[in-house]
């Protein structure tokens, strides 16, 4: 059980810890749950492609931003150009002043950049900020890279196009708002909204624990992670058109963002979804935030993950035990968690169960593993404490149930058998100049006795020279213990027949053996040293059993056997009555007629 504890311990630690593997199988987690969405056509954003065509058109890259003042007022939708333009126009500076007019007619966004080279920063939007502060939370960059004056005097908003790459350089989300210089910069797309609906500000709602919320009033709440960020749904399809599809022929939108796909100008960023440009991106948050649906991993994702994993921990820390309950347990919990992660991704909430499954999937290898090599070895052990003296069924069943062992000097109702060779000296004589002849003899005879002792499910207790001690009752219960041994008896007596025929076919000496049999109550279990020890049994019943084998010759009988032991099915001779020594009452004794 320690060991169990501080397996989980050390889970829980390694979940918290969160090291790259982990990360790597969250993030993917993530993209399985968003790509497998149904995709959605968004209605109320255009995207328009400046691709190599429509640059050659107008004489390569940097277009002239007249071409821009054109675009925006080509249709009466919200304009947002994600072309970075922070100097003037290198063709004509009177190309400025027209885009510049331009905007000064129609609302637009240009786009900024989070930089870490620049140090300026620019006007940025009022703020309505509830609760605590966000700027520690929020990621923060030393300046804005701005639009030229000109240009940034008329645009009616300017939003930040920087994207964020996750650890593995795909992007994946993207903050909403930035902080630099302790002020605060929204993104491209909650500009881009702000203006559509000619609010002055934008609200953001700090917890304790990091960024809860952001939106533009009217529009629902988008929660976000404690950065401020979103995970953005790339099953989104837009409708897009050319730059000069779009001048020829436009498609009717609330909004139009216009970006480069021109190649060498704008390199498309890594996402789930494969390349995209700035602008596709851009359009994604605002869709998001149109919608107030945008994936995010809540404040307290953190501390549901943890609390499952403990669960789940536990659960598997008690099924263990068991191979038949362990599994189920496993597939309860991985199915549980990945069941919980897609129900609570319906509400928008991503909650990380791949780092739950993986821990519970080591925390079950391992312990199942320590279950197997705990089981094979008292498996093991089993069969080198059993299997010299009990039959292979009975090994197989002790191992498959270890519980029906009763190790340890219990008090059991058994029956005891031996059987010795009579006139054993006299055969030994002749073999004393060839003691290895003897050993063949002695052992075809054990062999074909013990064979079956243990098909009648007894125990051979012990080889004593030429006597074989056994028992029936245990190691395993046996109800029959009786009759299972008088049968034995029968079957012993017949197959030393045959076995006495192929030694005089051999020329060999035949053998003779007398047995006795006695019932009672003997200790059973371990003894031994602490070192050294054996499975046997002890008491008045088993010596009784042993001196009724020793007076067969008394009787001229291969057999005697107790009124202890008499069952149905067989046909006794009376032979006498005999005083136990240290006992008072006599006991009856008989032989089975043959």
């Amino acid at each position: 059980m320690l060991n169990k504890v501080l397996s989980i311990i050390f889970a829980l630690g390694f979940l918290i810890w969160n090291p790259y593997p982990l990360q790597i199988a969250e993030l993917k987690t993530y993209d399985w749950l968003i790509m497998n969405t149904e995709p959605v056509q968004n209605q109320q954003i255009l995207i328009v492609d400046l691709d190599e065509n429509f640059i050659n058109d107008y004489g390569g890259w940097p277009l002239p931003r007249l071409v821009y003042g054109d675009l925006i007022t080509t249709t009466n939708a919200i304009p947002g150009i994600t072309v970075l333009m922070p100097n003037k126009d290198i063709r004509n500076e009177a190309n400025d002043t027209y885009l510049s007019f331009r905007m000064s007619k129609k609302p637009t966004v240009l786009a900024t950049a989070a930089s870490t080279q620049v140090t300026s920063t620019g006007t940025h939007v009022g703020t309505a900020q509830l609760g605590e502060d966000p700027l520690p939370w929020l990621y923060q960059y030393p300046g804005i890279l701005q639009p030229t004056p000109s240009l940034a005097v008329s645009a009616e908003g300017k939003g930040v196009v920087t994207s964020s790459p996750e650890l593995d350089g795909v992007t994946r989300r993207v903050p909403l708002v930035v902080n630099s210089q302790g002020k605060l910069y929204p993104s491209f797309g909650l500009e881009l909204l702000r203006v559509a609906i000619g609010d002055p500000s934008y609200q953001l709602k700090t917890g304790t624990q990091g960024i809860e919320w952001i939106r533009v009033p009217n529009y629902p709440l988008m929660n976000t992670d404690a950065n401020g960020r979103i995970f953005l749904n790339w099953n989104t399809k837009f409708y897009k058109q050319t730059g000069t599809e779009f001048i020829n022929n436009p498609i009717e939108a609330p909004f139009v963002i216009v970006g480069t796909t021109a190649e060498g100008v704008t390199n498309p960023v890594p996402t789930p979804a494969g390349p995209k440009y700035p602008h596709e991106i851009q359009a994604n948050i605002l869709h998001n935030l149109i919608q107030g649906t945008a994936p995010s991993s809540p404040t307290w994702a953190s501390a549901a993950e943890y609390g499952i994993a403990l669960l789940a921990l536990i659960i598997l820390a008690l099924a263990t035990r068991s191979v038949w309950l362990s599994i189920p347990s496993l597939v309860l919990v991985v199915g549980g968690s990945s069941y919980g992660a897609w129900y609570a991704y319906q509400s928008s909430y991503l909650i990380d169960a791949s780092g739950i499954v993986i821990i519970c999937v080591l925390f079950w290898a391992y312990h199942s593993f320590l279950s197997f090599i705990s089981e094979y070895r008292q498996k093991l052990r089993i069969k080198q404490q059993f299997g010299t003296y009990v039959s292979p069924d009975l090994v197989k069943k002790l191992q498959e149930d270890p519980s029906l062992l009763r190790l340890g000097g219990s008090t059991e109702q058994l029956t005891f058998l031996f059987s010795d060779i009579r006139g054993f000296t006299p055969i030994s004589e002749k073999y004393q100049k060839n003691p290895q002849g003897l050993t063949t003899l002695i052992n075809r005879f054990l062999d074909n006795q013990t064979e079956i002792i243990l098909r009648h499910g007894g125990t051979i207790d012990k080889y004593m020279g030429d006597c074989i001690m056994a028992f029936w009752g245990a190691p395993l219960p046996d109800e029959n213990h009786k009759q299972n041994a008088t049968a034995a008896l029968v079957e012993m007596r017949s197959a030393l027949e045959e076995l006495n025929e192929r030694f005089r076919e051999e020329g060999l000496d035949t053998i003779n053996t007398g047995a006795g049999i006695n019932s009672g109550l003997c200790v059973v279990g371990n003894f031994g040293s602490s070192n050294r020890f054996d499975y046997s049994v002890l008491g008045d019943s088993v010596n009784l059993a042993a001196r009724l084998e020793s007076s067969c010759k008394n009787y001229d009988v291969d057999n005697v056997i107790s009124e202890h032991s008499l069952v149905d099915g067989y046909d006794y001779d009376f032979l006498d009555e005999v005083t136990v020594k240290g006992k008072s009452e006599p006991v009856k004794i008989y032989t089975i007629r043959k």
